[in-house]
């Protein structure tokens, strides 16, 4: 697989609303390689299409339990909500206080193009949120209930 270029905030393609996949092709299925290994090079826990300059409804999502591919996700049902710190790949080293769910189930199908639901919590529900915000052409910035400030990070980590 291969490193693919993160867009950053600014960029005219994070802005655009992305097209559905209606079949699994080897251009897509090498898209799915490239951006696994693109989040995981940036040490990232999602990252969208977009992101990479494709204007595909693709995601993938690992916030410490395996990744997750999910092609035209749907958003099913939220319930709670918690207000925290969001990043984003596209805007490295920032971040700011966005509500989102505390729990999300979503539609999705697979590499496989098999349909399947997840249910995210905490991390994994903000996360979802946060990659299909990106496929409608939106960032986190635009739902910031705070200014964007830089992130700080421990010497230790």
């Amino acid at each position: 697989m291969a490193l693919r270029t993160i867009r950053i905030q600014g960029d005219p393609v994070l802005t655009k609303k992305c097209r559905e996949v209606k079949e699994m092709t080897p251009k897509i299925r090498q898209l799915i390689g490239d951006m696994l290994d693109t989040m995981y090079e940036a040490n990232g826990v999602g990252l969208a299409g977009p992101q990479v300059g494709v204007l595909r409804r693709v995601v993938v999502i690992d916030v410490g339990e395996g990744p997750v591919v999910m092609i035209n996700p749907e958003i099913l049902e939220t319930s709670g909500e918690e207000c925290a710190d969001e990043g984003c790949l596209s805007l490295p080293g920032k971040a700011a206080p966005v509500t989102r769910p505390t729990y999300v189930r979503a539609r999705a199908f697979n590499e496989d193009m098999k349909e399947f639901e997840i249910e995210g919590v905490d991390l994994m529900a903000r996360a979802i949120c946060h990659e299909v915000d990106h496929l409608e052409g939106h960032m986190y910035t635009e739902r910031a209930e705070g200014p964007v400030h830089d992130v700080e990070y421990d010497e230790a980590e």
